[in-house]
């Protein structure tokens, strides 16, 4: 019996909103695909505790124990905690769980830029201007600063919301400075979590290509691209190298398939060929309409990535 793609690997790092649930709605399939496997889930989100997504994530009906989720408040502490000393007095520019997982590195956490030596930045929806401001002064001033994450926009049930890489966009604005960067696509957050779970051939899972595989590709992992969320194939056809994943399924059922069912390349029947800025793929009548990503992907990548950026996918 052929193998399936996930008994390659002895630890799957999943992204959450967009490759497990939608907001409060589990996606369909996601925990009975996951069931049994070894999962650590991996959010950029820095604005509630382990304990609480997990707790989440099992009202969905995953099993989630609560240290089988890893934060980027949790990265982002552990950064800053690896590059200033213990003690160090730190801004926090972020939710109550940040502050917390602040705590926890023997940091300790201070209201103005005066006292600041130390900033760290993550989501929560209340920050405003003052706390921005506070933050640039104490960044203008020399403080470290380290960002959970830089996702541009958060997902919700009402659409894409400003996210942290924003408001961290705007203290970088204000500042000239750049922060050092937890979250996906930094590998602290995934190196971490290998680390944790004593991993040798770990695969990153999620839907986002400027994230989670961005991410994976820096860590040297193999990628999962899940067509449940943010990303789909035409995204991927133009994307450069660096956004590439190595399979691309249209749900996380995928994983218990044989690994070819997943991998870019030719399919029985389909045909590709890039006319001007169109990439047409042409299918048999007998062929299977899921299989055409699979050579549109294949044949994108035989260009180079500045002219697969503008082509225009033509399924036929």
């Amino acid at each position: 019996m052929t193998a399936s793609l996930v008994e390659a690997y002895d630890l799957l790092l999943v992204d959450l909103d967009g490759t497990v649930y939608a907001g409060p709605v589990a996606i369909p399939g996601a925990a009975g695909a996951l069931q049994g496997l070894p999962v650590t889930y991996v959010t950029n989100n820095a604005s509630r505790a382990p304990s609480d997504v997990a707790q989440h994530l099992r009202d969905l009906g995953f099993a989630a124990p609560d240290d089988s989720v890893v934060t980027s408040a949790q990265a982002g502490a552990r950064l800053l905690a690896s590059i200033v000393p213990a003690g160090t007095p730190t801004l926090v520019v972020g939710a109550p769980a940040l502050r917390a997982e602040v705590i926890n590195r023997g940091l300790v956490p201070v209201e103005t830029a005066e006292e600041a030596r130390a900033v760290v930045q993550g989501h929560n929806p209340e920050t405003g201007w003052a706390r921005l401001s506070e933050a640039a002064l104490a960044i203008r001033a020399g403080a470290t600063w380290v960002a959970t994450n830089t996702d541009a926009t958060l997902p919700t049930e009402r659409g894409l919301m400003v996210g942290n890489g924003s408001m961290v966009a705007a203290v970088a604005n204000a500042t000239g400075a750049v922060p050092q960067v937890a979250g996906k696509p930094g590998t602290p957050i995934l190196a971490d979590a290998v680390a944790e779970a004593g991993a040798a051939a770990p695969l990153v899972v999620g839907d986002r290509l400027d994230t989670d595989i961005e991410g994976g590709n820096a860590l040297g992992a193999d990628t999962y691209l899940v067509l449940t969320g943010v990303n789909d194939v035409a995204d991927v056809i133009a994307a450069p190298d660096i956004h590439q994943p190595t399979y691309i399924a249209d749900t996380l059922a995928g994983l218990h398939a044989p690994r070819e069912r997943s991998l870019p390349g030719p399919r029985p029947g389909w045909s590709a060929v890039v006319d001007g800025d169109r990439l047409i793929v042409t299918g048999a009548s007998d062929a299977d309409p899921a299989d055409a990503k699979y050579v549109a992907v294949a044949a994108a990548r035989e260009l180079p990535a500045d002219r697969r950026a503008g082509l225009e996918l033509v399924v036929r």
